[in-house]
């Protein structure tokens, strides 16, 4: 763990990523010192181009954009890291328990693990979401982590498959210590890395899937979200009458907040994996060029 944060603060990537994310945490708790105004009071006349008044404008029925956009950070957070939380608790609670116990244990949890896979996602999450109506953001979150944790199993399951044939493993069974210490505490702490790279993955896609649902008409439109702001800007044709603003801004926030956790998840996994890092040969090879432009 020590290893892996030490090499994070070093990793130019991860430095970016982090900075973006905390920006856009501040903003969401700050939203009641950043704006004077509540995300679903009418404040202005429609789509009112952005001012010193309204930041970015205002909406169809006169919210702020502004507003609107620092109070959904906290809806798209909240789903994105509590289905992500799930995602990555599921997929690696039975990841190690299938990659250590094997036999029959190992064979049931593929079964079930191989039937979510060969279901595809986004049609099974439509397909919820539009049975169970105007789904919240929480009854979202529920379905991400519900449906979105077998990728997580497998992969968890590959590598402690490995992890257990090591001859610390070996001696720990030996000296009769029980399966589930073996699993928390010689087993896990070398999957830091995996988990650390499935959890901001699975962030990811629990935002992008809440607001594709949100956007479809699927969720709750009395919430405030970036979704609901896309799909309450697609019913106002923002585009068509050039209020711009009311689209584009909760579409550059999701871009935002996917960039960081990209670059985080981008870092971890050249932490993880040494033979991605190609920030030091990149440095040296433009040395050598210069050096040999300079004998030229």
């Amino acid at each position: 763990m020590q290893q892996l944060l030490s090499g994070l603060l070093r990793n130019r990537k991860a430095v970016i990523g982090a900075v973006i994310l905390l920006l856009i945490i501040i903003a969401a708790f700050a939203a009641p010192l950043l704006s004077q105004y509540s995300p679903t009071a009418r404040v202005g006349r429609p789509h009112q181009p952005p001012s010193l008044e309204h930041w970015l404008g205002t909406t169809r029925v006169g919210r702020d954009v502004f507003t609107q956009l620092i109070y959904g950070a906290r809806t798209s957070l909240a789903v994105g890291f509590g289905a992500g939380l799930m995602i990555t608790l599921i997929g690696t609670v039975l990841g190690i328990i299938a990659g250590y116990k094997g036999g029959v244990i190992d064979e049931v949890i593929n079964f079930f693990t191989n039937m979510v896979l060969v279901v595809p996602n986004l049609p099974l999450l439509l397909v919820l979401a539009a049975f169970i109506g105007q789904a919240s953001p929480l009854v979202i979150a529920v379905i991400l982590g519900l449906t979105s944790w077998a990728w997580g199993v497998r992969v968890t399951r590959a590598e402690t498959l490995s992890i257990r044939q090591k001859d610390f493993i070996k001696s720990a069974e030996m000296l009769g210590e029980p399966s589930w210490r073996i699993m928390a505490f010689e087993i896990f702490p070398n999957l830091i890395s995996i988990v650390g790279i499935n959890f901001i993955g699975s962030v990811i896609f629990a935002v992008i899937a809440e607001a594709t649902l949100e956007f479809l008409g699927l969720g709750d439109p009395n919430t405030v979200s970036w979704g609901i702001m896309l799909y309450n800007a697609q019913n106002a044709s923002a585009l068509s009458v050039g209020a711009w603003w009311d689209l584009l801004s909760p579409c550059i926030a999701l871009a935002l907040l996917g960039l960081s956790l990209a670059l985080i998840n981008f870092a971890i996994d050249e932490i993880a994996n040494p033979r991605l890092r190609t920030g030091g040969r990149l440095g040296r090879w433009a040395a050598l060029v210069q050096a040999g432009e300079g004998r030229l």
